[in-house]
């Protein structure tokens, strides 16, 4: 039978276990409440720079390296865009290979839109789960107690309502990328 200190440190754990499920449920909401009146011309490098900054102890405390090319604007919702990086670069910090993580964050005019790609050096995923991870509580690395298993779903219900898409390529052990479109800012 476990003693006290036992037993506190796996009530401590479930309650810590079901914070993370209702700030992801939140996120996920929140996601959901997107409306198109509130969409403006979103500076998408100021955006990846606010969540840089709010993530810098992690970044740092893993010896992670986030590059990035020019950045364009975009037609949305700023703060939902930020939960897209955020989630997107949080998940290359939890899924990473033995490697410091690198992180590379691209975009690319396609008529009317911009294609961004967010590439990571983490464990990669098989191609048979490339739509498995987009899926809510689905998890593939088993034993990651560490987020609700939401993330992947919250960015592409944004993605998704910004009238985009998102998608990711990878293989097992060669990282992943992760691309979504998004409507470009009128100049």
């Amino acid at each position: 039978m476990p003693d006290l200190s036992e037993r506190l440190g796996f009530i401590i754990e479930g309650a810590q276990g079901i914070d993370r499920l209702v700030d992801g449920l939140t996120s996920y909401s929140i996601a959901l409440q997107i409306e198109r009146q509130a969409f403006q011309a979103a500076p998408m490098e100021v955006l990846l720079r606010t969540v840089l900054a709010k993530l810098d102890k992690d970044l740092r405390g893993n010896g992670a390296e986030v590059t990035y090319g020019k950045l364009p604007r975009v037609t949305g919702e700023p703060d939902r865009l930020i939960q897209v990086f955020d989630h997107l670069i949080h998940n290359a910090l939890q899924h990473r290979g033995e490697a410091a993580p690198s992180i590379h964050i691209s975009a690319e005019r396609q008529a009317a839109r911009w294609l961004f790609a967010v590439r990571d050096n983490g464990p990669g995923v098989e191609a048979a789960y490339l739509e498995t991870i987009f899926k809510p509580f689905e998890r593939l690395h088993g034993g990651q107690p560490t987020g609700p298993g939401l993330g992947l779903t919250v960015c592409r219900e944004i993605v998704e309502r910004h009238g985009g898409k998102m998608w990711a390529e990878s293989q097992a052990g060669c990282g992943a990328t992760f691309f979504f479109t998004l409507p470009a800012a009128e100049d």
